[in-house]
């Protein structure tokens, strides 16, 4: 299956951030830093960005300067450092949601999955935003798609299946079902498979259609219905990502 394609094309809404905003209740010259940082952070100079805020924070530790620095970190590529200043930032204002999506959002680019979980389900229990629940309920979503991928690489069926159920209770998640089809199908739950499959493309967003017709095919052959296994494989081959396996099946069958 073609993994590496499918997981490139995700994007998870992580992080939301506010720039040119004055501070209320802020030392004067650090609110000017912390502006002037935000200006260079929405132009792109996330170095920049993060020198005024370091000025700043010299001044006065505001949880609003350590989440923009965060922010900026973050959109530089520096993880960890992006991590702890979000930290810093929850220590001295626990409950403020952005900072807490946007940490989940540092995890889960840090391959730390269950931690990116556990932080969003953080931000679940805080925010009123319904907008704001449903965009985390899809990080959530695809965070445990990446640890039930990760648990099927590990040859751990059973704790795939329940980090992929988390997945499509949280979220509609085709490719969650697309991995859930392949996984009935190599334990022979071949309804299962075929159920999951259904539900990719009923739920197609990402995904090609060829793998969903590639599993069910591989379902019905394992179920004994030739006639509808060739239709699926049939099905699959107009996707050039499958077309190869499944010209292989075809050709078993004759």
């Amino acid at each position: 299956m073609m993994l590496n394609k499918i997981f490139k094309t995700f994007l998870a809404f992580f992080i939301v951030f506010s720039v040119n905003v004055f501070p209320q209740e802020m030392n004067p010259e650090a609110g000017k830093l912390y502006n002037e940082g935000n200006s260079l952070l929405k132009a792109g100079n996330y170095n920049g960005a993060v020198d005024k805020y370091n000025q700043a924070l010299a001044i006065e530790k505001d949880y609003r300067i350590y989440y923009q620095k965060g922010i900026a970190l973050k959109k530089a590529d520096k993880l960890d450092e992006s991590r702890i200043a979000l930290e810093e930032s929850l220590k001295l204002s626990p409950n403020n949601e952005a900072a807490l999506n946007a940490l989940g959002g540092t995890y889960f680019s840090m391959g730390d999955y269950q931690k990116a979980i556990d932080t969003f389900e953080k931000v679940l229990s805080v925010t009123k935003n319904n907008s704001v629940k449903d965009k985390v309920r899809k990080n959530m979503s695809l965070a445990y798609t990446k640890l039930g991928n990760q648990a099927m690489s590990s040859g751990n069926a059973n704790k795939a299946i329940e980090y992929l159920t988390k997945a499509v209770e949280l979220d509609k998640y085709d490719a969650a079902y697309l991995l859930l089809a392949q996984l009935y199908q190599e334990l022979g739950q071949y309804d299962n498979s075929i159920k999951a499959a259904e539900d990719a493309l009923k739920y197609r967003s990402k995904i090609n259609k060829g793998g969903a017709y590639y599993y069910m095919g591989l379902a019905y052959k394992g179920k004994g219905d030739m006639t509808k296994a060739k239709e699926m494989f049939t099905q699959a081959k107009g996707d050039p990502s499958y077309r190869a396996n499944a010209e292989y099946q075809l050709g078993l069958m004759k």
